[in-house]
């Protein structure tokens, strides 16, 4: 059995206009919405064995902030290019590469896909995953290689603005 975490970068600051999409840094509020993902997080979870992000600003930085939140290192926090501006192909073959001794594995990306992903790997019918969003699912599978859409069990599916746990 596999677990499968689903996050969607914090919210991202677009106050100056001659960023290009990829450099767009974390606003306040983003900051803020990781700092209490993570808080929920730990009190739910154990340990991540492994975080993937795409290699964008916001989500790197995401990324890293939910690891050191979270007691994993955020210097093992992988860098995966292929993620921004990507489509449900990549995002599976990502996880089908996950190294099978970790048990526990999440992937930090953008909207449309993230969101995309979840509801083809879980068959749910989620409209758009929210900044900061996270889904937890399971897999009923020994090797990330065996992965398949539909065979996700969503678990929990939990954002900044909820205020009771919900199940997707």
């Amino acid at each position: 059995m596999k677990t499968l975490y689903l996050l969607r970068h914090a919210k991202s600051s677009s106050s100056n206009p001659v960023i290009k999409d990829f450099e767009r840094p974390l606003s306040d509020r983003g900051l803020k919405d990781i700092t209490l993902m993570a808080k929920r997080f730990n009190e739910r979870h154990s340990s991540l064995q492994t975080i993937i992000s795409s290699s964008a600003k916001r989500a790197n930085h995401t990324a890293t902030l939910m690891a050191e939140k979270t007691g994993f290192p955020p210097d093992n926090v992988i860098r995966q290019s292929e993620l921004y501006l990507a489509g449900v192909g990549v995002f599976l073959k990502v996880v089908g590469s996950i190294d099978d001794r970790f048990e526990t594995a999440m992937l930090v990306g953008h909207n449309p896909t993230i969101t995309e992903f979840a509801n083809r790997m879980t068959n749910s019918s989620i409209d758009s995953m929210p900044t900061c969003s996270l889904i937890e699912m399971t897999l009923a599978i020994s090797c990330w290689s065996k992965i398949e859409l539909g065979q996700g069990i969503s678990v929990k599916f939990d954002y900044p603005k909820n205020l009771s746990e919900s199940n997707v």
